[in-house]
């Protein structure tokens, strides 16, 4: 049941958004929202008198980090720090019986798509005028740009179609506009995400808009826009030659793979094939010799055999990838591999991911040899005594390599590009110097 407050507007908030990028993007709306209808928000919970927390539910992990935060705030209200909580999010559409009746302290439960549901809750109205609007929860240089909702890809491992829903584009003069007022606001790093960018369009204009919609946003004079989360069937490979002739389209494609045996990719329901993988990665290659390429792999899978494996790590040790994270399989009742022994035991499975991502350490330590001696432009994220942390236009916030500079005589702040000489590198990191540019 949901307990509406009285709509007091001297009420400070305390939203904590965990999971992925897209759900930053949410809370940041909720947020603006809350704050249009005249509410403050706290970046202390013992400070508020009401917490909502944004759940993420994709993984084992995360569930758990989301139900003990919960069971935190809970701890806070019984104490009286706080007066209400909610509980919003992905979570919550997998479990709202089970939250509902394991945490009766709770004020109220929302799903992904019940944003004026939980602004009612605590006395704000959704104004749909203000759809556009965020309050930034990253660093005021470089924002995420949600360009759809959903997913219509039935990947056997995944619950997102049940969380998010079937996939809906984002309307390209909405995006626009929201894009403008991010730069506004004084953002200079654009990073266009979606559970899946390549679909992007289609629903909405009969065809793939993504290349049209980055040239219109390259046209914007972004300092940077980088592409993230692009599924490899069906991905409009123009967006490459785009990257190529537009300077301020970041050569950079996070394009999760997941696997490459074909056994393993038929049952995960990818609906592309080891050869057509391969053809893809060369074709990007060749269309842009520059482009840095992260992706995502999954071992452990249901049946997933040594032999399976090793083609994985002999794929892997071919395609060099720039950059490669790696996950082991967990068995997600929501998911349609659920009905699937879960064959590979956990403890090897953390062997797996840990053998491919020891190839990878090595793979990552050449690929960044060839920046020795090298001028590259660089973003400054954070500053500490005398050094400054940076990434280069191959480096996605959060998630990749650290550009670590010795200021020396230089002046810097967060959000400053800037030109670095290079002077040593590891797996992780390059190391260097600032130049003039």
């Amino acid at each position: 049941m949901t307990r509406h407050n009285n709509g007091d507007r001297t009420a400070a908030v305390f939203l904590l958004s965990l999971g992925c990028s897209k759900n930053t993007v949410d809370s940041e709306r909720l947020m603006a929202q809350a704050v249009g209808s005249g509410f403050t928000f706290t970046d202390e919970a013992d400070e508020a008198d009401i917490i909502i927390i944004n759940t993420c539910g994709f993984i084992l992990d995360a569930k758990e980090e989301s139900i003990n935060e919960t069971l935190a705030a809970i701890g806070k209200k019984e104490e009286g720090n706080v007066r209400e909580v909610y509980v919003m999010g992905c979570l919550v559409e997998l479990y709202r019986k089970e939250l509902q009746e394991e945490m009766p302290e709770i004020d109220g439960f929302f799903g992904t798509r019940e944003m004026p549901e939980v602004l009612a809750a605590i006395g704000a109205r959704y104004r749909r005028e203000l759809y556009d609007n965020r309050c930034l929860l990253t660093p005021p240089h470089f924002a995420w740009l949600k360009i759809s909702e959903g997913c219509n890809r039935h990947c056997s491992f995944c619950s997102i179609p049940k969380i998010r829903g079937p996939y809906v584009s984002q309307p390209m003069e909405q995006l626009l506009k929201e894009a403008s007022l991010l730069q506004e606001a004084g953002v200079k790093e654009l990073n266009v995400i979606a559970q899946d960018i390549s679909l992007y369009g289609y629903d909405l204009y009969g065809k793939s808009m993504l290349n049209d919609l980055v040239l219109r946003l390259s046209d914007m004079d972004f300092e940077w826009i980088r592409l993230l989360y692009a599924y490899p069937l069906n991905f409009p490979l123009e967006v490459i030659d785009t990257m190529r002739e537009r300077e301020n389209v970041c050569n950079y494609l996070d394009m999760p793979l997941q696997h490459i045996n074909e056994r393993i990719l038929r049952s995960m329901q990818r609906g592309v094939g080891r050869q057509e993988t391969i053809r893809l990665i060369d074709s990007i290659r060749d269309r842009n010799p520059e482009i840095m390429l992260r992706t995502t792999m999954l071992v452990g899978y249901p049946g997933e055999t040594r032999e399976e494996f090793e083609e994985l790590l002999d794929f892997v040790q071919k395609a060099r990838f720039d950059r490669l994270g790696c996950f082991p399989y967990r068995h997600e009742e929501h998911a349609p591999s659920y009905a699937l022994e879960d064959s590979v035991s956990d403890e090897e499975k953390e062997r797996r991911v840990g053998e491919l991502m020891e190839l990878q350490e090595g793979i990552a330590a050449a690929n960044n040899r060839r920046f020795d001696g090298q001028t590259v432009k660089a973003v400054i994220d954070t500053l500490e005594e005398g050094i400054a942390f940076g990434r280069t236009e191959f480096d996605a916030p959060e998630v990749d390599n650290d550009v670590i500079i010795t200021l020396g005589k230089h002046i810097v702040a967060p959000g400053d590009f800037c030109f670095v000489e290079i002077r040593d590198t590891t797996p992780h990191e390059l190391h260097g110097v600032i130049v003039e540019g």
